[in-house]
């Protein structure tokens, strides 16, 4: 594969450019918890999860022959900056790094990763969902470990269903329902909001009515295809299109000050969201304490054949500059790997847990949840969503991918396209990127 990769360095170019920006230098190489066997083989872990370093703690506890030297690099795409910088100088990475499933292939086709089967990761591969395993795989390749997913949902007001007489959608032709209904009748609020920014949380509205974007596999690394104007995205974004020009939805962009303010004042009646959202919901300091939240089944096309939908996850891989890869994948393999570890993930952090023998447990199917009223949400919800979604592939420029798709969802909101024109346009964009950057179009 490196062979062919350094034939085509314009794909090796195009991960680095999607995924930075720009560059920075290697992140601090200093462990910010306490090493409890001096002796052992020390692992460097870059990762941004709440309340990782009581986990990093549990591991170094129970590990004699491995400990982890944690360092939070930055978040997102501040820690991709930094090991793109990294991967380019050929020095600075650490040995393992959280990274999200939508972004392996960026790094993958770069050799920055270790593919870790040879060092047994199929031996946990049962320990995970379909979905979920195949969203670190390629081919028969795994690059990551998984540890949290984001399955969907519907989170909603049920004071304000209540109050305006409206029945909880479960399909998309209910929930237009309920958009006119709300605005019909007077409240001051719409029933959600739809934001062009919304990236992973737009693509898996397409999934749902069965886009398939694009076909990559790492072991044909300069050929790519993409489909990202098929028939089920048209159907998707023209039905959120008509509910932006009826003023049944707003259009702010996700994660601002602005819309968290949004998220719990009621100018939302609905949040379509990860199971990562609850926490997230919960998390919100301006949280309205007389709210009635519940949480229900993200509503489906087609009721009889229901399809099941993530808004991403995150993984941990074995970079290639890993002084120890077996070392490594043992840090990639098991910090997530207890009972103890995912309830500290699932109470503290609000991660949504990939590993089966949690995932599975009495313990977090009969979780209550006293923002939504002790509610056991996974039961209701995200257990089944998490088991019925089948995995996603990516691009290997999937950043610069969601750039270009916010682009064109921001012209359409703004009346300057048709929804069609938005994935006509952004169809053409890409696979002019995908062959200035070295790609074949399959």
């Amino acid at each position: 594969m490196k062979s062919k990769l350094l034939a085509a360095s314009g794909v090796v170019a195009v991960a680095a450019a999607a995924l930075t920006g720009c560059s920075s230098g290697p992140a601090e190489a200093s462990c910010t918890n306490e090493i409890l066997q001096p002796d052992a083989t020390q692992v460097s872990v870059w990762a941004w999860y709440p309340a990782f370093e009581q986990v990093v703690d549990l591991f170094n506890e129970n590990h004699d022959d491995v400990q982890i030297c944690w360092t939070n690099a930055g978040q997102g795409n501040d820690e991709y900056t930094k090991f793109s910088t990294a991967i380019e100088s050929g020095s600075g990475a650490p040995d393992v790094i959280m990274l999200e499933s939508e972004v392996l292939s960026s790094f993958s086709i770069r050799d920055a990763l270790v593919d870790l089967t040879k060092f047994g990761a199929n031996d946990v591969k049962a320990d995970y969902t379909e979905g979920a395993w195949k969203d670190v795989s390629s081919g028969d390749a795994v690059y990551a470990i998984p540890v949290d997913g984001g399955p969907m949902g519907m989170l909603y007001r049920k004071d304000i269903l209540d109050q305006y007489g409206i029945a909880v959608p479960t399909t998309w032709d209910e929930f237009e329902a309920a958009a006119q209904a709300l605005k019909d009748a007077g409240a001051p609020g719409v029933l959600a909001d739809f934001p062009t920014n919304g990236r992973a949380y737009n693509q898996a509205l397409f999934a749902q009515a069965g886009s398939v974007p694009f076909e990559y596999d790492n072991a044909d690394p300069t050929s790519i295809g993409i489909d990202v104007n098929d028939d089920g995205s048209k159907k998707v974004l023209a039905y959120w299109d008509d509910l932006v020009k009826r003023g049944l939805v707003a259009t702010d962009d996700a994660f601002t000050a602005d819309y968290n303010t949004k998220l719990v004042d009621g100018s939302y009646a609905i949040y379509v969201a990860a199971a990562w959202g609850p926490g997230y919901l919960g998390g919100l300091s301006d949280a309205d304490s007389d709210a009635e939240w519940k949480a229900a089944p993200v509503p489906q096309w087609d009721p009889a054949n229901p399809v099941q939908i993530n808004w991403g996850g995150s993984t941990f891989a074995v970079t290639s500059q890993a002084k120890d890869p077996e070392a490594a994948a043992t840090v990639a393999k098991e910090v997530f790997g207890t009972e103890e570890a995912w309830k500290i993930g699932i109470e503290e952090a609000a991660l949504f847990p990939l590993w089966k023998p949690i995932l599975d447990s009495d313990y977090f199917r009969d979780l209550e949840y006293p923002f939504f009223g002790g509610q056991q949400i996974n039961k209701d919800v995200f257990l089944d969503a998490a088991a019925g979604y089948t995995g996603f592939t990516f691009s290997p420029f999937q950043n610069y991918a969601y750039d270009q798709l916010t682009e064109e969802l921001y012209a359409m909101v703004q009346g300057e396209k048709t929804s069609d024109a938005a994935l006509d346009d952004l169809q053409t964009s890409l696979e002019q990127y995908a062959g200035e950057q070295g790609f074949t179009l399959k």
